[in-house]
Parts: structure tokens; C-alpha cells; sequence
């Protein structure tokens, strides 16, 4: 499960996913200097002709050639989820991952829809395929989000069939979660779903969906909330505190003097009726948000490509600030960093399994006490230096991990 929502506000869209992937798979925050092009680029299950790559930030899967999500030096985003359909992933063959698709669309894409147009080409040309989530043995197809400054698209796909829409500015924003959304609205499709008319009816009608509405509650408001600004900070800070929603009252006051005020974990349940999902996942033993990002990319040159990237769970992690594709502290790519965040999460849901009414909350206040007042430091100094020249920035930005591994010690992470 995952979910993808941005916003448009008048200077910029704003991009935000979270990855909910096996409990226990660690996520690295990689950047990715240029690729010139070369007769072979070998991803998680083919071998293709390498078209070049522009520069990419992303989160991935330590297994997986492929990416989570994602921004480019194009000021591109992109992210996937995973959609039940009527076609059968196990009895494809080996061909692209959601995962691999995303990450050729950052590569190669310098717009939303270019980025499009990258995944639908590969689609059309070599398919979906092969095991995306290892510790299930599961293969998936997916939809995408593509945003940039101007515009997003939504593709939907199953198999080598798919459909996409262009999102209007006038809808303020757009969000994606584990279900078909399209119709017969979409933009573009294949040729059979063009014959079809009705991209609905490639839904699996036998798939529950409301784990997916459950969150889908939240992320649209969330997307509309912060397309009525044009503070990318303040944005940023709403769009955190979308991601750490617990499927109750809204995780604190974004801007607020307060901090963050942490919410009751969801009950450990799973039923049909989405008990238990919430979009900081805690299904126990079965699924857990492993990392998220949230992205700023503006229409003017002159302001700089920020993002906030996050660790494990959103809460009981830090969003930490970068700047451009190659701002961001080294720790963030070592797995060893992911699994003290990890810790932390399995202190908190033992916490809620010994004390169903309240140990949760309880434990996670006291993490919450040690890093937010990390977070509100860093998002401040690095508010603080927007304006300065990037590569002052960069410094600043990749010598944060000092920092977190002294809150993570006082944790006893």
C-alpha cells in the first residue's frame, strides 16, 4: 500500500508519498549524479539500451534497482501504488517493477508528462512483471503521480494495459491510494482500453477498497488545505503532518508554536473495512510505511528545489531537509540508519500491544518529545537558507547526520 498526493499552489507544486512496503525492509535516500547514455542499463529483472539519466533523488527498497519515489533535476516528481486488477501479476513475466518504472521516468523525464509518456512507452513495449515485494513473494502492477511545477498526471495500469489523466490546476490538487480511480475520464490509453471505453472495468470487483477511501479521506482535503497557500515551507510542514495521520484527530498544528501533538496509534486490526490502516501504517508484522518524501518544485529558477525526506515510520522519524538532488546527508543511504528509526517503531506498536488504551501514545510522546524539537531546528535553519547560494546549502544539508544519530542515541535506538 501507498499513497501520493501534490497541490498546486501558485508557485509551485508541492509533492508528497509515503512507501508502505514489509515491516523489516529497510528504505535508502540515494542521490544519483547524471548518466551519459550507454548500450546497456541493466534494472531489477531486464536489460535495456541506457538512454542517459538525468540527476535523481529517490527512496528505494535496499533490494530493488527501482525507486519509490522520487524528484529529478527537471524539478519532475514521481510516485507509484499498488493497484489490484483482474489481471493476474503472478503469470506475467519477468519485465519492469512499479519501482523500475519510476525510476525511468525521473531518469529520462524532463516534465510530468514526458515522464509519462517514458512509462507508457515501456509499458506498451515491454510490460510489467516480476516479484516487487520480496518478503511476499508478490508481484504487482501500479498506478503513478508525475507532478511538476506546472501540471501532474495520474497513470492507472494493469499489465500492458493502461490509462492516464492530466490533473487540471483548477483542481487545486490531486491524491492516489491503492484503487483504480479512472474511467472513462482519462486523457490517454492504450488501445484497449480506448476500445473498452471504461478503465473501471479492469477493477478486481472481488478487492476491498476501503483501506484505500479511509486514506483517501485524508490526503484530498490535505492536497486542498495546502493548494490555499504559497509558503512552500508552511506547505511542507501540512503536507508532514498529512503523512503521520493516525485515521484520527489530525497530527498536530502545522505552524503551530506547539509542536507536533501526537495521535493514538490504529488499533492492530485488519478486516475489510479497513480497520487498522491508517496513512502512518502499523498493520504489525504486515506492513509499515518504510519511508516518505515530500517535495517543493517551484516555477521560478531563482528558488531552489527543496524536499524533506523521512526514514520509517513519519512518527516516530525525522522529515529532513535537502536542497537540490545532491543535498542530503550520507547517513540517509546506509540501511543502519533506517533500522534505528525501525527500533523505534517496534518500541512504540510493543508499547501499544501491552497497553491497547494507551501505551502507544504514551511511548509515542516520549520519542516525539526527543525529535521534534530536532525537526523544528532543522526545518528553521534551513528556511533560513533559501536564499543562500547552493553551495552553501549543500554543506548544510549533508552534514545533518551528526545530528540525528545523536537524537537516535538519547532515544537508546
Amino acid at each position: 500500500m501507498c499513497d501520493s498526493l501534490c497541490a498546486f499552489q501558485p508557485d509551485r507544486t508541492l509533492f508528497a508519498k509515503s512507501s508502505d512496503r514489509p515491516p523489516r525492509e529497510p528504505q535508502v535516500i540515494e542521490s544519483y549524479r547524471p548518466r551519459a547514455p550507454a548500450p546497456e542499463l541493466r534494472t531489477q529483472y531486464l536489460t535495456i539500451t541506457d538512454a542517459g539519466a538525468a540527476a535523481v533523488l529517490g527512496s528505494r527498497p535496499d533490494w530493488l534497482w527501482g525507486l519509490e519515489h522520487g524528484i529529478n533535476e527537471h524539478r519532475v516528481a514521481v510516485g507509484n501504488e499498488q493497484l489490484w486488477t483482474v489481471d493476474d501479476p503472478s503469470s506475467s513475466p519477468e519485465a519492469f517493477t512499479g519501482m523500475d518504472l519510476v525510476r525511468l521516468a525521473l531518469e529520462r523525464g524532463r516534465s510530468a508528462e514526458e515522464a509519462l509518456d517514458v512509462v507508457t512507452g515501456l509499458i506498451d513495449r515491454h510490460g510489467q512483471g516480476g516479484v516487487g515485494d520480496r518478503d511476499a513473494g508478490k508481484a504487482y502492477y501500479s498506478s503513478f503521480l508525475f507532478a511538476d511545477p506546472g501540471e501532474a498526471w495520474v497513470l492507472e495500469s494493469s499489465d500492458r494495459s493502461w490509462a492516464a489523466r492530466r490533473v487540471d490546476r483548477a483542481e487545486q490538487g490531486v491524491a492516489l491510494s491503492n484503487r483504480i480511480s479512472l474511467s472513462t475520464d482519462w486523457t490517454r490509453a492504450s488501445a484497449d482500453v480506448v476500445e473498452a471505453g471504461d478503465f473501471d472495468r479492469w477493477r478486481r470487483a472481488s478487492s476491498p477498497t476501503a483501506h484505500a477511501d479511509k486514506r483517501l479521506s485524508v490526503t484530498g482535503p490535505g492536497a486542498r488545505s495546502v493548494a490555499a497557500g504559497n509558503d512552500a515551507s508552511a506547505g511542507a510542514r501540512e503536507l508532514a503532518a498529512v503523512l503521520r495521520d493516525h485515521g484520527g484527530e489530525r497530527w498536530g498544528r502545522p505552524g503551530g508554536d506547539d509542536g507536533a501533538t501526537p495521535t493514538g496509534l490504529p488499533p492492530a486490526v485488519i478486516d475489510r473495512l479497513g480497520t487498522g490502516v491508517s496513512l502512518c501504517m502499523h498493520l504489525t508484522g504486515v506492513q509499515a510505511t518504510t519511508s516518505s518524501m515530500i517535495a517543493s518544485l517551484p516555477r521560478d529558477d531563482g528558488e531552489p528545489v527543496r524536499s524533506w525526506v523521512a526514514p520509517g515510520n513519519p512518527c516516530v522519524t525525522v522529515f529532513v531537509p535537502t536542497f537540490g538532488l545532491d543535498g542530503v546527508a550520507p547517513e540517509l543511504a546506509d540501511p543502519t540508519t533506517w533500522h534505528r528509526f525501525e527500533a523505534l517503531r517496534d518500541r512504540v506498536e510493543q508499547a501499544r500491544a501491552a497497553d491497547p488504551d494507551g501505551g502507544g501514545q504514551s511511548a509515542l510522546a516520549a520519542v516525539r518529545a526527543v525529535l521534534d524539537p530536532v525537526e523544528a531546528e532543522l526545518w528553521g535553519e534551513a528556511d533560513a537558507l533559501v536564499a543562500s547560494a547552493p553551495d552553501v546549502q549543500r554543506r548544510w544539508a549533508v552534514g545533518l547526520g551528526p545530528r540525528l544519530t545523536a537524537a537516535l542515541d538519547q532515544l537508546g535506538a
